[in-house]
């Protein structure tokens, strides 16, 4: 079985809201880093707020960090229930 697959996705009810969940999160983070960076470009326009809006930009960059982690977590995720799935194909099988 190999990463990225659709097929992982649509493989039982399990996998389906194992998937569900990590898009969710994933779309969360998404907006998180549009939210940081929208507001952190506004607050540049005042000195005084120079500061808030640089932490801001660090916040949103990590987000941003953080969406491709999601998405090879799921894809791990994914793959060891596969493995599952066939161990026990097998331990059925003999």
């Amino acid at each position: 079985m190999q990463l990225f697959r659709h097929s992982n996705r649509t493989r039982n009810a399990k996998t389906q809201r194992v998937y569900a969940a990590y898009e969710l999160a994933y779309t969360l983070v998404d907006f998180a880093a549009a939210i940081s960076f929208t507001i952190g470009s506004v607050l540049f326009l005042w000195d005084s707020m120079k500061a808030p809006a640089i932490w801001l930009f660090i916040i949103g960059s990590f987000c941003f960090l953080c969406k491709p982690s999601l998405r090879l977590m799921r894809e791990l995720k994914l793959w060891r229930m596969g493995k599952v799935d066939q161990l026990a194909k097998r331990a059925g099988a003999e």
